[in-house]
Parts: C-alpha cells; sequence; structure tokens
C-alpha cells in the first residue's frame, strides 16, 4: 500500500509541474507577443537570428548548471521558439515546402519562422494583405533571367510595402527516386526559370522538359506518383525533405546565379542608415521627362542601382519605370528627389524603402 501511495505522491506532483510548466510557456509567449508589438511600433519588422541563437545558448547553458542533457532542452527549446512565433506571424511564399522562396525566407528570419505556402505569387499578396500573415516574400529578378514581371504588376496595385530585400545563390540539383539511375531518366519536370537555367547539364542529357510551377512541387510530385524514369531540379533542401536522391549538383549553367527577393508587409522599414527605395513611375509624354529625373539623381550623387521599364497595360507604348536608389524615403535628399519626380510624372508610388541585403 506504502509503494502504492508514493507511486500516486509521485506522480501528482508530475502534473503539478507540468502545470506549471505549460503556464511558464503561456507567460513566454505572451511576451513574445508584446516584443512582436513593440518591434512593430518600432517598425523593426525583422525576425533576429543573432537573438535566436543566443536565447538557444542561454538554455543551453541552464541545462549544463542542471546537469540534463543540453541536446534535449535545444530541441524543446526550438518548439517554444516556433510557438512564440506563431503568435508573432509568419511568412508566405509562393511554390511547395523546399522551394527557393522558403529557404530565403529562412535565410531572412531564422529557422523558426513560420513559413506558408501559396500556389500563386496573388494569393501571397493575398495573405499579407488580409493580414494571416504579417510578412511575404516572392522572387523580383534573377541574375540571368532578369525581372519576374507578375510580382512587378502587383506591386503596382497593391497596398503593401516592400520592408527587405535579401539575395540567395541558387544550386539546382538533379533529383530523383532512390531507386533511379542517370541513365534511364527520359523527363525532367522543373520550374520553366530552372529548366531554362540548367540548359548545358539538360542537352547532355537529352530528355524531354516538363515545365510546373515549382522547383519543390516538382520533386513532391515524383516522389508521389512514383515516376522512376523522371527527376526534378530542385534545391538540395527539396530533396532533403522530400527523402530523395540528389543524383547531380550544381548543374546551373552559370555559377553566378542569384535571386533577389523582396520581404513585402503592411509598412516598410525604418532607416537603417544603409538604405534603399524602390518606386515605380510613369513620365509626362514629353521630350527629356526621364532625363531631368535622372539629372536630380546625378546632381545629388545618389546610386541608382536599378531602373527598367514595362508596359503600363492601360495604352500601347505607354510605360512604368521601376527605379531603386540607394537611401531612405525620409532622408532629406531622398525627399528631395521624390518631390522632383512628382514634377516630371504622371503618377508615383514609393513601393517602400528597406535595409540593403548583406
Amino acid at each position: 500500500e506504502g509503494n502504492k501511495m508514493k507511486l500516486e505522491d509521485l506522480r501528482k506532483l508530475i502534473d503539478e509541474t507540468d502545470a506549471k510548466i505549460v503556464k511558464l510557456i503561456g507567460d513566454r509567449i505572451r511576451i513574445a507577443e508584446e516584443i512582436g508589438k513593440e518591434k512593430k511600433k518600432q517598425g523593426k519588422q525583422i525576425e533576429d537570428w543573432e537573438r535566436e541563437n543566443k536565447v538557444l545558448e542561454n538554455v543551453r547553458g541552464v541545462a549544463q548548471n542542471e546537469n540534463i542533457s543540453q541536446e534535449d532542452i535545444e530541441s524543446i527549446y526550438r518548439q517554444v521558439l516556433t510557438a512564440s512565433k506563431r503568435i508573432q506571424g509568419g511568412v508566405a511564399f509562393q511554390g511547395e515546402i523546399g522551394a527557393y522562396s522558403e529557404e530565403a525566407a529562412f535565410r531572412f528570419f531564422g529557422s523558426s519562422i513560420l513559413t506558408k505556402p501559396c500556389e500563386s505569387l496573388d494569393e501571397v499578396f493575398k495573405l499579407v494583405e488580409q493580414g494571416e500573415v504579417n510578412f511575404g516574400i516572392v522572387p523580383t529578378e534573377n541574375s540571368l533571367e532578369g525581372s519576374i514581371s507578375r510580382v512587378y504588376d502587383l506591386l503596382l496595385d497593391s497596398t503593401l510595402r516592400v520592408c527587405g530585400e535579401i539575395e540567395l545563390r541558387v544550386i539546382h540539383c538533379l533529383i530523383a527516386n532512390p531507386g533511379a539511375r542517370l541513365d534511364l531518366i527520359k523527363r525532367v519536370y522543373s520550374h520553366p526559370q530552372a529548366l531554362g537555367q540548367c540548359q548545358a547539364f539538360l542537352k547532355h542529357l537529352d530528355c524531354e522538359l516538363i515545365p510546373t510551377y515549382d522547383t519543390a512541387g516538382s520533386v513532391k510530385m515524383i516522389k508521389e506518383k512514383g515516376i522512376m524514369d523522371g527527376a526534378a531540379i530542385a534545391s538540395a533542401r527539396a530533396a532533403e525533405i522530400y527523402g530523395m536522391k540528389i543524383i547531380t549538383s550544381e548543374i546551373e549553367d552559370n555559377p553566378h546565379n542569384f535571386t533577389r527577393f523582396f520581404i513585402l508587409a503592411k509598412q516598410d522599414s525604418p532607416p537603417s542608415g544603409s538604405d534603399k527605395t524602390s518606386v515605380v513611375f510613369s513620365v509626362k509624354h514629353k521630350p527629356g521627362a526621364l532625363y531631368e529625373f535622372l539629372k536630380e539623381l546625378a546632381a545629388r550623387h545618389i546610386n541608382l542601382t536599378k531602373i527598367e521599364s514595362r508596359p503600363t497595360r492601360q495604352k500601347p507604348w505607354e510605360y512604368n519605370f521601376y527605379l531603386d536608389f540607394e537611401g531612405h524615403r525620409e532622408d532629406k535628399l531622398s525627399q528631395e528627389v521624390l518631390a522632383s519626380l512628382e514634377g516630371v510624372s504622371l503618377f508615383v508610388k514609393v513601393l517602400g524603402s528597406y535595409p540593403k541585403a548583406k
């Protein structure tokens, strides 16, 4: 009887301790929520992984003092961090889990940010506009293929702001089912851009190329359909996620293959001292209108990092210009430039100011 009583007492102690742990996790989540609100007020929208690593380092230290496994505590804590982040809202991206956009999101926000896969770029914009997630991440240009025009069209019509940018080196892998052999592969599936970026390798393979809506999605598809004579082009991470085999990696034609991504939110970022501003405008139909504006930038020694034109879709042969320049829209010089732009344009829209990609 005594032993049974003792066991009951110990179980009761466990239940009480669990209740305390859950209550403390609840407290932690509420504090994280406050931090989220503070960051929003200060316009700090960016998760910092240095802080995350510090938190994990701290709990490992406590675990060591308590003489319990540091690895176990770290893995429990990663879950706690994820629960705290959930409150701060996630980031939407286009594609399946394992897509390059998701990889860029993890690079930008840290590994415990919650990611939400979307079928289309339109859906990414919609989720952020409706407040279902705090951020979206969209590819805007590739160093080889140029700009992704759909994103620029969406930016023009949306109320969202660009609050960050990141550049990701794109490393393509040829991925297949575990039992597949390179010499038996007849079809290669991937996003049209990825197929375009591996032309030399694919020519040599002599396969049928089948465009899909997403790189990681094509890996998922050949896995689910058990396609043994087909392969996909995607990231190494996609192969890992879906338990697939990398037949060859770094199959892209050019090692200098980078994609630039914009981070979208309802507000852009406060000045950081090393910023860029993106604008879209259309100039009046008169000689020298664009030159007048570019002269204003040059006179102030403002570095223009990108300019390109896109058809307005309203009238044939009318163009909108998309422009990135160094500086923050709140700086005195940038404000002078934007004011002079108002003078030569039919319309101007500031897409956002944000810290330059490192």
